[in-house]
């Protein structure tokens, strides 16, 4: 059946440009055309050929512009908008328009990911997306559906360092008003940024992500927080060289499914057992590399002779380089050496070797810069001029003063006056220099 007069893009197009009341005009826009057809009314032309995105200012009608845009984007067959078109609404939306119709926010992030496959250039839809995610909140704190799209984004296309900017500010706050936001949304977030952040070696920051995915609660555990749990524990053996125990508020199902796994037993072997860390990758590669964690795991095991070594100079002061390598199971002396060489270079140990090949580990020296000496001192000056100017004003008071002035006069017994005979002229102070 034909849509009515109403129902025109025409007549959508008249009631975004004279539209005042922009809730109302959502309602409209969202209410007024039947539901199956009204992204194909969306996504049609005006009567007269001309394109509608070409008649709308995209900050004026930007929630207009959202409906079309998005609708295009989406509706089989329809005509695809101009990228540069599409690069300029991301950088240029009204942000408080586009909150009034958070669905087709969402809507619009992944047309544009379908848009760049379309168009066989994925990395193409990582900065449009960067601009909606960046400023679509009204906070960077908060969490929308658009994290997520973005991530995913950027870890299929390896675009680690570009979603930096969104990694870098914690999500605290979750509004489901602001974006259609799920349970998944969280957890596919901070399970992305994990992956991204292990990418670029940032280890600490990594596992906090992973942790947070992990332990987010929810009836039952997912398969997504398992895999966050077996990042989890490898990026603590590549950066620590042990796992710890997961926290206590994570799902109690998630470590007992983790025991059944051949993470759970590398992670006991790790570093110390070399043969069956071997064994258990020889065994298991195929498994890792599906789960896509043979990276980690190969960076894990490329380490364990360093974690091995490390703890040797908590019992040891001195050892061959034979010795060392019967210890961390290395053959060979010059790959001995090159290790402690390493090592010391990136100052995970403090050491020297002679000419012999005895190996001598120390305690690294404390090393401060110029700059943090200088700091320090200027913060114990400002702490020692705080605590000054408070002395001065507590002994100025009228009533510190009267009430020393009554508390020495009751002074009667021969104790009090002996003390004060030991005090002296303690108490013909200078004020100015007493505490300079």
């Amino acid at each position: 059946m034909a849509p009515s007069e109403s129902q025109t893009l025409d007549a959508v197009l008249h009631q975004i440009t004279t539209a005042n009341n922009l809730v109302a005009l959502n309602h409209t826009l969202r209410n007024n055309l039947p539901r199956e057809s009204r992204d194909i009314i969306l996504a049609s032309s005006l009567s007269s050929g001309q394109d509608p995105l070409s008649v709308l200012d995209l900050r004026v009608n930007t929630l207009g512009v959202l409906y079309i845009l998005s609708a295009r984007l989406n509706v089989p067959g329809a005509i695809i908008p101009p990228s540069p078109l599409i690069k300029d609404f991301c950088e240029n939306f009204i942000p408080e328009h586009a909150r009034l119709a958070p669905d087709r926010v969402t809507l619009l992030a992944r047309g544009i990911v379908r848009l760049a496959e379309q168009m066989e250039k994925p990395s193409w839809a990582i900065q449009p997306l960067l601009n909606l995610v960046q400023r679509y909140p009204p906070h960077p704190s908060f969490l929308t559906t658009l994290h997520s799209i973005f991530l995913l984004q950027c870890t299929s296309m390896w675009y680690f360092t570009e979603a930096l900017p969104i990694l870098s500010i914690p999500i605290t706050e979750i509004d489901t008003n602001l974006s259609d936001l799920t349970y998944n949304d969280n957890v596919l977030y901070h399970y992305l940024g994990g992956v991204a952040l292990a990418a670029l070696k940032r280890w600490s920051e990594a596992e906090e992500f992973f942790e947070i995915c992990m332990t987010s609660p929810g009836t039952v555990p997912s398969a997504l927080q398992l895999e966050a749990l077996k990042k989890w524990k490898l990026v603590q053996l590549i950066s620590k060289g042990t796992a710890s125990n997961p926290p206590k508020y994570i799902h109690p199902n998630l470590p007992r499914l983790f025991k059944a796994t051949p993470y759970h037993t590398l992670t006991n072997a790790y570093p110390h057992n070399v043969e069956q860390l071997r064994s258990i990758f020889d065994k298991e590669k195929q498994l890792f590399a599906n789960e896509r964690n043979l990276g980690l795991i190969t960076q894990a095991l490329d380490r364990a002779p360093r974690w091995s070594l490390k703890k040797l100079t908590a019992t040891y002061l001195t050892l061959g380089l034979a010795d060392i390598g019967r210890a961390v199971k290395i053959n060979s002396e010059d790959e001995v050496r090159e290790l402690i060489l390493s090592m010391i270079e990136s100052k995970d140990i403090s050491a020297k070797i002679s000419a012999d090949g005895t190996v001598t580990f120390f305690d690294p020296p404390p090393q401060f810069t110029k700059q943090e000496v200088d700091r320090v001192l200027r913060e114990v000056q400002d702490q020692a001029e705080m605590l000054q100017a408070l002395d001065l004003d507590v002994g100025r008071s009228k009533e510190f003063l009267s009430k020393a002035v009554r508390n020495r006069d009751d002074f009667s017994s021969g104790g009090d006056e002996e003390i004060y005979g030991m005090l002296g002229n303690a108490g013909a102070w200078d004020e100015p220099t007493i505490y300079s």
